[in-house]
Formats: C-alpha cells, sequence, structure tokens
C-alpha cells in the first residue's frame, strides 16, 4: 500500500511581523527562515510523518535551491527519485508573510513546477501498481494530474483533489467527478459553487452542490470552524480541534495527508475526517511549510484527548 502526491514543490521564504504590510509600506520584521514548501511537498511529507509509504512526482531547477529541496526530502523521509530536474526553469520559490495571529499572505512563483507534465507521469508508472490514495493539487499543469488519476483509477485507487489555488480554468461537473474527494477552503468553495460557507447550513449546501455533480465525497474546510462533510455514509459537521495557532501555513496541506492516510488504511469516512482534521489542527500549533507536520503519536495523542474531553 502506497500514497503517491503530485504535485509542486518550492523553497519559502517566510517572513515573520506583527501585521502585514499596507500596500506602498515598508514593515519592520521580526526574523525570516528558508524552508521546503510547495503543496506536493508539504503533502509528502506530512504522509511520511504519519507513518504511510509516500512517492513524490515532482520538478525542480537545476540549481542551488533545487538542491537543498532534494535534500530537505530525503531528511524528511520522502525518496527523490521522481523529482525531476528542469534544465530551462528555476526551482519554484514562495514569499510567506506570517502576521501576529499567525495568518500568512503568500506570493507564488512557480517555476519548474510548470514543467510537469504528462510526459513524467509516464516515467512514474511503475509507482501506480501499489497505489492506494493519489492526493494532487493545483499548482502543477492540470493535464498531468489527468494523466496520474487514469493511471491510479487503473491500479483500483482513490483520487483525492486539493483544489488550491482556485482553479483559473474551466472547472466543471465533468472534471468535478473525475475525483473520489474534494477538500476545498471558504475561498475554493465559494469560486468552485458560488456559495460562501459563512455558517454550517451554508457549507451544507455548498457540499450538496459538489455531490451533485456526481462526486463521491465533498469536504468543505471551514477554517476554525470546522469542516462539513458530505458523502454517501456520512454527512455532517466536523468540529475545530481546539489549539493555539501560530501559524496556519501548513493546515490545508496537513488535512489533505491525513485523509489520504487515512482513506489508505480503510476509515470510516467520519473517523477519516477527524483524523484529517486533527492533523490539520496541530500543524498550526508549529512554525513552517512541511516541517510543521505532525507525526502519527501526535495526531493519535489529540484524538484520544479530545474524545475524553467530549
Amino acid at each position: 500500500m502506497s500514497i503517491i502526491v503530485i504535485g509542486s514543490v518550492n523553497v519559502d521564504i517566510v517572513t515573520y511581523a506583527d501585521r502585514a504590510p499596507r500596500p506602498g509600506e515598508s514593515l519592520t520584521g521580526h526574523r525570516y527562515s528558508m524552508v521546503l514548501g510547495g503543496k506536493g511537498a508539504n503533502q509528502s511529507v506530512a504522509v511520511a510523518r504519519l507513518g504511510a509509504p509516500v512517492h513524490f512526482i515532482g520538478r525542480v531547477g537545476a540549481d542551488s535551491f533545487g538542491e537543498f529541496i532534494r535534500t530537505r526530502l530525503a531528511g524528511l523521509g520522502v525518496g527523490p527519485d521522481h523529482l525531476a530536474i528542469d534544465s530551462q526553469l528555476p526551482t519554484g520559490l514562495a514569499v510567506i508573510g506570517i502576521d501576529a495571529r499567525g495568518e500568512n499572505a503568500i506570493t507564488v512563483i512557480p517555476g519548474a513546477n510548470t514543467g510537469l507534465a504528462v510526459e513524467q507521469v509516464e516515467t512514474a508508472f511503475p509507482l501506480f501498481a501499489d497505489v492506494k490514495v493519489l492526493l494532487a493539487q493545483l499548482e502543477h499543469p492540470f493535464s498531468a494530474t489527468l494523466r496520474a488519476v487514469e493511471l491510479a483509477r487503473r491500479a483500483g485507487a482513490l483520487a483525492i483533489l486539493d483544489p488550491a489555488p482556485v482553479p483559473t480554468f474551466p472547472f466543471e461537473a465533468d472534471t468535478i467527478r473525475l475525483f473520489d474527494a474534494l477538500t476545498p477552503n471558504e475561498i475554493e468553495t465559494e469560486a468552485l459553487t458560488g456559495i460562501a460557507p459563512v455558517d454550517i447550513e451554508a457549507a451544507a449546501a455548498a457540499a450538496r452542490r459538489l455531490r451533485d455533480t456526481g462526486l463521491p465525497l465533498a469536504l468543505v474546510k471551514m477554517g476554525a470552524r470546522g469542516v462539513y462533510v458530505d458523502g454517501a455514509d456520512f454527512q455532517g459537521h466536523i468540529p475545530p480541534f481546539p489549539v493555539k495557532a501560530i501559524d496556519t501555513v501548513a493546515a490545508g496541506d496537513c488535512f489533505a495527508a491525513g485523509l489520504a492516510v487515512a482513506l489508505a488504511e480503510g476509515m470510516t469516512t467520519e473517523s477519516a475526517v477527524r483524523f484529517a482534521a486533527a492533523a490539520g489542527a496541530l500543524a498550526c500549533t508549529k512554525e513552517g511549510s512541511s516541517e510543521a507536520a505532525p507525526t502519527r503519536q501526535e495526531v493519535e495523542a489529540l484524538l484520544t484527548r479530545n474524545s475524553r474531553a467530549s
């Protein structure tokens, strides 16, 4: 059993300040860090931290940032064997500003991520022999994801899409139902459905609109208000886990990874989403992107504490 992640990988330059600068303003911050990032890399590392075998299909430039990424991935338990090197495009870069509340603003320069193509997926064909779940996002060419979904389907695997960032291309019912699950946040949910999930009732309506396309499982992430789930075997609201958030950068990626691991292990939908929500909540308690991913033991401990408290 393995999980395949196809997606972006960046070097993240993270800055910390009391607040975000206003337009035209130069603001003095406290500090900065350079870390591994990109939704694909973040999700891959999070899957590895949760104890599942993972393969990552991504792309970097032939530069020092690319070498940094390959070294960091290996150090965090993700093999770089299918991290292709692009001779024309630089490694992707993200500049992330974090304020005193833990909220973030991100500018991404995709670089080599835009070169991730169908041909690269084809070279990774042997990985799909024992895949259980395919996990994808939208920070790389969608044509590559579609080919990966096709190969995953042939292997009997589930396909999960984290539709981030908001699609800039037609994303209609025929595309949505190619996947087994979608995990949009509030902004993405409104873009996909026309419904802003401002409360549980609105989130339920948005999830139902996604399900009406033929999508088997819709999970509307509502930030600090939890997750609304609409699936064949469970419909309802999963409340948030109470944690002290200091950095929300990796929350969505750790949620996606937690969901992939839980479904690969055969958990019920409700249990899988609770597991994913715990992973996402714990990511908010640490700084960084990939480095913020919790371990399996940390997730299970939070689930246990929450169960006792309720």
